[in-house]
């Protein structure tokens, strides 16, 4: 991977391409960093990434808007933890416009290690910085195993890490991941100290709009889904275009859209694909409701796993029902 920061070309429809478009050289991939992140990591699984150019940007806002800019060709960005939840920077900031779409989801594990500045025992340690999600997934560990020891927040779990290697700062160890520890050299003094074993990331690849890529049969499609009206039942009006086609929630979160209390906008995932015929019906309907909805996206996704679909919701049962109408209408 190289640090090269040199605009790109336009959007590629793969978004697994290391190549740009016709004589712009190499994509540009953006991911938050610095160098050693979990986002990193989430990078390193998207083929052709080995022969683009890849830079660690400060924040989500500023990956996303690099991308928005055209001066990079993807962004990788963490959406959703399974300890934690949502990651509200970029949910926020990837509803804000129809400027950006999802390519592909990346799963990856979650263990922490905590390094020191130097080789310490664990009740030297008095001071301790990390990403405050990071943190939230050591807090019990570190209760535990280190309860004098103040919590400083940092930037990111490889900022707060790297940080150990300047002499200005003032902390005595950091929480971050594995890669981290071995880029830096700096000496461990704990292992897989995280709370819940088997805690996973979910990453997402991203670039400007483009050819929506080919359904898998295991694929998930992001939407953002203004509610203009706060009213009874306002929630279940958006949730039965869903149930009624048998399509399988996966994500719903509310968030506030800054307008003012009482408005909100819901970030939704679901499984299934822009191509089918019963996600076609639902979002048309959403639309005809919502005008304000966005489309963030139809993807593989990375665990793979096949989905059940009602017999009376395929796309063979829509296309008897359309048959069997235009046969009255054509009488």
């Amino acid at each position: 991977m190289s640090a090269a920061a040199a605009p790109s070309g336009t959007a590629h429809d793969a978004g697994t391409a290391a190549s740009g478009a016709p004589g712009t050289g190499p994509a540009r991939y953006v991911y938050l960093g610095p160098a050693g992140t979990f986002t990193e990591a989430a990078l390193r699984q998207v083929p052709g990434t080995e022969e683009a150019l890849c830079d660690p940007v400060g924040s989500v806002i500023t990956a996303l808007a690099e991308v928005r800019q055209g001066t990079a060709d993807y962004a990788v960005v963490p959406i959703e933890n399974s300890v934690e939840g949502g990651v509200t920077a970029t949910l926020d900031d990837i509803a804000a416009d129809d400027n950006l779409q999802i390519r592909r989801e990346i799963l990856v594990p979650i263990s922490f290690v905590l390094v020191g500045r130097r080789t310490l025992e664990l009740n030297e340690i008095q001071t301790v910085s990390t990403h405050t999600h990071g943190w939230a997934q050591v807090r019990n560990w570190a209760a535990a195993h280190i309860p004098q020891a103040e919590f400083v927040p940092g930037n990111s779990t490889a900022g707060a890490a790297r940080g150990l290697l300047d002499d200005s700062t003032t902390y005595d160890a950091a929480v971050c991941a594995p890669l981290v520890a071995e880029q830096t050299g700096l000496p461990v003094l704990a292992s897989a100290i995280e709370d819940t074993a088997g805690a996973v990331t979910r990453f997402v690849l991203v670039s400007r709009p483009g050819t929506v890529p080919a359904p898998t049969g295991s694929d998930k499609t992001t939407v953002v889904v203004p509610l203009p009206e706060d009213h009874p039942g306002a929630l279940m009006d958006i949730l039965d275009q869903f149930s009624t086609r048998g399509i399988n929630l996966s994500r719903i979160e509310s968030r506030p859209t800054g307008a003012g209390l009482g408005s909100y906008f819901f970030s939704i995932d679901f499984e299934g694909h822009v191509a089918e015929e019963r996600v076609k019906a639902a979002l048309a309907a959403l639309y005809r409701m919502i005008p304000g909805i966005r489309f963030l996206g139809s993807y593989p996704r990375a665990d793979k796993l096949k989905y059940s679909i009602p017999a009376h919701t395929r796309d063979a049962a829509y296309r008897a029902g359309q048959e069997w109408v235009t046969a009255i209408t054509d009488r």
